[in-house]
């Protein structure tokens, strides 16, 4: 039985260290991670671009098996295990990590980006495709009178991303990094594109042999 009351306590503790400056003086590379799903495991993939180039650099993918639910802004307990684990055998810590997944713009303030950053300290960016909360005013979203992401439309007719910094991220950088991370015609900023095909290419392949 999931004690959710004490993810709750652990989370608004956390929340506390959340830095929201810039904790990079450059950025020479950008990572993103992203995870697929099958009936019980979690495919994690990491990929490292050039921030210039967005060229990959580095990808390593992890399996691990699923031990929580998904449970509504509780995100990190069940994918943050194995972000971790992929993260860590990368062999060169990126500058930046962007986090399929809400950063600040989150009920308590530290969605999984935020939980991520912190606990590998690294700058981290939350693009997540659903507003968790707030509202919206000429593009900056904001709850309680406080400015915490942006709606970003990364391209025509299509829905748009939800941006907001995660840790050692300024509001401002968090949206002008995945702007420069756009690669038209993808939707998401390229690091994470990337990290969303192998992952998925991945589910493909396990569901074929179930």
């Amino acid at each position: 039985m999931i004690n959710v009351n004490k993810l709750k306590e652990e989370q608004l503790k956390l929340a506390k260290k959340i830095l929201i400056s810039d904790g990079f003086e450059k950025i020479k590379t950008m990572a993103g991670v992203e995870q697929a799903f099958t009936q019980d495991q979690i495919i994690s993939q990491v990929v490292v671009c050039d921030y210039k180039t967005l060229e990959i650099k580095e990808k390593k993918q992890v399996i691990v098996e699923q031990k929580i639910p998904y449970i509504s802004s509780y995100l990190f307990y069940r994918e943050g295990p194995a972000i971790l684990e992929a993260f860590n055998q990368l062999e060169e810590k990126p500058d930046v990590l962007i986090v399929n997944g809400h950063g600040i713009l989150h009920p308590r303030r530290i969605g999984m980006a935020s939980h991520v950053g912190i606990l590998l300290d690294i700058p981290t960016i939350g693009v997540a495709k659903k507003q968790m909360l707030g509202e919206v005013k000429e593009g900056t979203i904001y709850s309680d009178k406080e400015a915490l992401g942006y709606e970003f439309f990364t391209r025509k007719h299509a829905n748009p991303l939800y941006i907001s910094p995660g840790h050692k991220m300024s509001l401002k950088s968090s949206k002008e990094i995945i702007k420069k991370c756009i690669k038209y015609p993808h939707k998401l900023p390229e690091p994470l594109h990337i990290a969303h095909k192998l992952a998925n290419k991945t589910r493909k392949e396990l569901s074929k042999k179930d």
